[in-house]
């Protein structure tokens, strides 16, 4: 692995340095050397050290730590549901909270938490989660091929039939022969 990237250091300042043509022959060599695909090959010799990685592509942060403070409020609201659980109860328990008096939101955090996706609440929470008094993590539980293969609906995959509907099966005993039975004579 050090070798890799001694020759990435190497060859990545000639290749930053270079103009387009040669940078095209220097590529040429490093693919034929290292066997990388081109695209990775060009992203390893244009970004060549950790530091410019980070640079070319800086992690942005949408949620602040306002709505991350917010999101714990509501988490432990809910019981400390996961996130995909608590994705439908965040408009809901928002609107019961500030009605109530329990809680006002800047417009602005309340609009970051409405467009919040599932994950990006079990990513906001994780921290929260692991600091959670008695929180254990289950490994290697015995079945978990069962559970894994029986599907769990969640509150937005009930799609049940709206109350006054139903369904009926007419069966009948008769066979392939459709005839009336049991009247004791024969039509």
């Amino acid at each position: 692995m050090t070798t890799r990237r001694e020759l990435v250091a190497a060859v990545g300042e000639r290749y930053r340095s270079s103009d387009r043509e040669q940078k095209g022959r220097v590529l040429d060599e490093f693919v034929s050397v290292t066997g990388y695909h081109r695209r990775h090959a060009m992203r390893l010799l244009r970004f060549s050290s950790a530091a410019a990685r980070e640079k070319a592509r800086p992690g942005r942060q949408i949620y602040d730590e306002a709505v991350r403070a917010a999101l714990i409020v509501l988490w432990e609201t809910s019981d400390r549901l996961c996130g995909k659980r608590l994705k439908p109860l965040v408009p809901i328990l928002i609107e019961a909270m500030e009605g109530h008096g329990h809680h006002s939101l800047d417009p602005a955090v309340r609009e970051k938490l409405l467009q919040m996706s599932a994950a990006t609440i079990d990513r906001a929470l994780r921290s929260a989660r692991d600091a959670a008094p008695g929180r254990r993590r289950r490994r290697g539980v015995a079945g978990s091929e069962l559970r894994r293969s029986i599907p769990i609906r969640t509150f937005t995959d009930w799609d049940d039939p709206a109350p006054g509907h139903f369904e009926v099966d007419l069966v009948s005993h008769s066979g392939p022969i459709a005839k009336e039975v049991g009247s004791g004579h024969s039509r």
